[in-house]
């Protein structure tokens, strides 16, 4: 089933290219929503940034499919009187990475280019050779002079800062860049509300195409969104650990590579009897699938889902990635072409109605 199209790449590229800071999303829930509104009947955003489309609305049956828009970021903490900026992780922010990474501060003047620099291995001799990066002595150099000139440019603590990258393709296998955690995820599911419009599906239920804001700090937009539907059901899709790469540990964390197909998980908060269904679909469809297991909480809006209201069927379809939480995420174009398409034919195989009751 071919999903990735030229013009869902670009969509694609346009998405994932937009900021998205926690907390900051606004940017790229627009293009989300610009794109998504051609495919479904209502859209929505609440006040903290969530946006969402409704195929079918109105019905007693309501399923929702969800990814999380928001992307790891830096807070502006301090400016230091000669014109060094210190930080603060907004998300999983990786410290150790930061060292010559270029940076976007954004500001209310627009955005500020910055570098983290890093002193040369030239001076750093005896114990301070193996320095490592960390939160309390990486930072940020906009060439400024001073404090001052650091803030005449619109710099001030709470600036939110994201690095200077964009995706692209490796060896025409993987996309590559920034944010894939979970903004792949939102293509995806805008793809299955695409491919519902263009093959004329008649759902017996109300869909619910959702991106949450706010998942790298807690789950927050899902939590909040999850008790405003009050869906019968829901399909999540998020990032896993691509296992493959030196240093990773599969025997502790799953056996997990790209190019095998949709990661199924088990765990507490997943439902059984949705999972099954899942698989049944997979197979009958010839998808290829892996599997995993969460021995508690899954870390995904998976758990926000199942958790809310009085408790919802939830279920996660997880897409391999490589390098997690860096600016070189990876992740298999074969696997996002399954993720969308496991996800649109379990819509086909849920009924209006259907009981997931285990007796």
């Amino acid at each position: 089933m071919k999903v990735i199209t030229k013009a869902s790449e670009k969509f694609m590229y346009q998405y994932l290219n937009a900021t998205s800071p926690t907390g900051f999303e606004a940017e790229g829930q627009k293009i989300w929503l610009e794109y998504i509104k051609q495919y479904v009947d209502q859209t929505y955003l609440d006040d903290y940034g969530t946006a969402y489309g409704i195929i079918n609305p109105g019905k007693d049956f309501k399923v929702v499919i969800e990814a999380h828009a928001d992307e790891i970021a830096w807070y502006v903490n301090y400016v230091s009187d000669d014109g060094y900026i210190s930080v603060i992780r907004n998300g999983g922010s990786d410290h150790i990475i930061a060292p010559s990474k270029k940076v976007n501060i954004h500001t209310s003047n627009g955005i500020v280019k910055g570098v983290f620099g890093w002193p040369a291995i030239h001076v750093r001799k005896g114990k301070d050779l193996n320095l490592a990066p960390k939160v309390d002595n990486i930072f940020i150099d906009v060439g400024a002079s001073d404090k001052e000139e650091v803030e005449s440019l619109g710099i001030h603590v709470g600036c939110v800062i994201t690095f200077d990258d964009e995706l692209s393709s490796l060896n025409d296998k993987y996309y590559v860049g920034k944010a894939l955690d979970n903004k792949m995820g939102g293509f995806c599911i805008a793809e299955v509300a695409r491919l519902i419009h263009n093959n004329k599906i008649e759902l017996p239920y109300s869909l619910y195409i959702v991106n949450s804001v706010q998942e790298e700090i807690g789950l927050r937009g899902a939590e909040m969104i999850a008790n405003h539907i009050k869906p019968n059901v829901a399909i999540i899709t998020d990032v896993t650990h691509d296992t493959s790469s030196p240093m990773m540990k599969a025997k502790e964390q799953g056996d997990l590579k790209g190019g095998k197909g949709p990661v199924l998980t088990y765990a507490p908060a997943v439902h059984n009897k949705l999972l099954q269904l899942i698989i049944e679909t997979a197979e009958k469809n010839e998808i290829p699938y892996q599997r995993s297991a969460a021995s508690r909480s899954t870390g995904t809006d998976t758990d926000a889902f199942a958790y809310s209201s009085s408790g919802v069927p939830a279920a996660l379809i997880s897409l391999p990635l490589k390098y997690m939480h860096t600016t070189v995420e990876m992740a298999h174009k074969e696997d996002i072409e399954s993720v969308t398409a496991l996800i649109y034919q379990s819509l086909l195989a849920i009924q209006n109605g259907h009981s997931f009751k285990y007796f």
